[in-house]
């Protein structure tokens, strides 16, 4: 690629990290064109801290989600390329749940249940 315009939104592109702020992390690509991370575009969960995700001089795969043209800038994400992991923990907080502790049960209602189990699978 050699400018701007060879970029298209959806595209999962390979860049250096070369900065990190507050708000996102700055991407550079081969051909001298520049991208942002937003935080917000960092992770599905909460972001404290950029840095516990990317560091300066690392190589990271990111999909382009827009486009500044007259900055001649890329807004990129990291949660782009992963599968949304909100539908999948819900799959997954239901799916293999015994017959025996679904319902409107209290917790003390089951909570002998559950001990013995735990004892057994130890």
């Amino acid at each position: 690629m050699s400018s701007i315009k060879d970029y298209k939104v959806g595209m999962t592109v390979y860049g250096k990290i070369t900065g990190i702020k507050p708000y996102g992390a700055f991407v550079k690509f081969d051909d001298g064109v520049t991208g942002l991370i937003h935080i917000s575009e960092i992770s599905n969960g909460f972001v404290r801290n950029i840095d516990n995700f990317v560091q300066v001089d690392e190589y990271v795969m990111v999909k382009v989600i827009d486009i500044d043209y007259e900055h001649k800038q890329l807004r990129l994400s990291f949660k782009a390329l992963s599968q949304n992991t909100r539908r999948y923990t819900k799959r997954v907080r239901f799916q293999g749940m015994p017959e025996s502790i679904r319902g409107f049960g209290t917790i003390r209602d089951h909570m002998n249940e559950w001990i013995e189990n735990e004892k057994k699978r130890s």
